[in-house]
């Protein structure tokens, strides 16, 4: 009888008819221990859906692409970099087989069910799709592009058109902030091109090609953003390069994390009596830095509560700059980290001491600070 591991007909054979058999039921995963094994493009999708469902995820894997990466860094999830051992199925709740090496996977499966571990091999190819190519206007054979705001990370807050456009897509352009959890049981090619900060990052020229490259074979290609595409988010910059390569493109926005971070942890971007607006700015550079081009003066002075973007690192003389304009140092000041994940949480303080406060709280990105009196409001 063959071994597992072994290049056999066989049980190649067996492994796709035991995919098929056995019982359908839903695992609830919230607290288990699971293990992953694969940290590619077939994993992701598992790993989100696991972390969505708030279970504590480890992978096995000597590589992985930029989202897993970035996921474990934030210590949302915990990442072995190597390759996978027998030993690794002991101890966990559940095992997730994902390498994309069917002889793998197979091996991972037979070991889990050795020591009695429980084991799901992710099905494949299961959400709806429409047949054949697209001929749009005078380019014949030619695919579109769909850009996706997928909400703030959360599946459950992207839209349906959204959702409708994901599941009927040949190419998922993905990135680390989008909601990964919908990829799963896709039957489409995913590419990951996460930006992790002052990390692994895939240029915006990159990215731009890979979208014109598939869209001009034929293909229905979605790029799947975190919030919404033009809300810092380089959506204008895709779509003028889609426009440039003739190649048809649609939006469907996205519900901002600007709104939805605060709301997430109790906070209004706007309340009756309290303010009349809110400015949402990006603090990826700081004030005083030749790149930027905010009147930090004019901000403080505003009346409007201030929503801070892409600023952990830069809050410090974010902050600083606020009360030298003038803003009262007691301003109520909150900022939120992971919103949407079970890995949320949140500090508060008033815009003197709330750098500090995320500092010390070893908060990172991706966060949200709100700076303002509704930022006191009671959860």
């Amino acid at each position: 009888m063959p071994t597992i591991g072994a290049h056999s007909v066989n049980e190649r054979t067996a492994a796709l008819m035991a995919r098929d058999a056995g019982f359908r039921a839903t695992f609830p995963v919230s607290g288990r221990r699971v293990l992953v094994v694969g940290g590619g493009t077939a994993a992701l999708a598992q790993v989100a859906s696991l972390r969505d469902g708030g279970a504590r995820v480890t992978v096995v894997a000597a590589h992985s692409v930029p989202s897993i990466e970035d996921l474990a860094e934030r210590g949302v999830v915990t990442w072995h970099t190597r390759a996978y051992d027998r030993g690794d199925v002991v101890g966990h709740d559940l095992v997730v087989p994902a390498s994309g090496d069917p002889l793998l996977d197979a091996r991972v499966a037979a070991e889990a069910a050795d020591a009695g571990t429980w084991c799901t091999v992710p099905d494949s190819g299961s959400s709806p799709r429409s047949e054949g190519g697209e001929d749009v206007g005078n380019c014949p054979n030619r695919g579109r592009v769909v850009l996706v705001g997928g909400g703030p990370g959360d599946p459950g807050l992207i839209t349906v058109a959204g959702l409708e456009a994901v599941r009927s897509a040949d190419v998922v352009v993905t990135d680390r902030l989008a909601p990964l959890g919908v990829l799963d049981g896709l039957d489409a090619e995913v590419v990951d091109v996460g930006k992790i900060p002052r990390g692994r990052s895939t240029p915006q020229e990159e990215i731009n090609r890979v979208l014109v490259t598939h869209a001009a074979a034929g293909k229905r290609v979605v790029r799947l953003k975190g919030g919404d595409p033009f809300v810092f988010g380089r959506g204008g910059e895709e779509v003028e390069a889609c426009v440039a390569a003739g190649i048809p493109v649609d939006v469907v926005p996205g519900v901002t994390s600007a709104i939805a971070g605060p709301a997430l942890a109790g906070i209004p971007v706007t309340h009756r009596g309290l303010s009349q607006g809110f400015t949402v700015v990006s603090g990826h550079v700081p004030p005083g830095d030749p790149r930027s081009t905010l009147d930090w003066d004019a901000l403080a002075r505003s009346g409007t509560n201030l929503v801070l973007l892409m600023a952990v690192a830069t809050l410090p003389a974010i902050t600083e700059t606020l009360v030298a304009a003038g803003l009262d140092p007691a301003t109520p000041a909150a900022t939120i980290a992971d919103a949407t994940l079970p890995t949320q949480r949140s500090v508060r303080a008033d815009v003197a001491t709330i750098a500090a406060r995320v500092a010390a709280e070893g908060i990172g990105a991706p966060a949200i600070t709100v700076v303002g009196d509704v930022a006191a409001r009671p959860v």
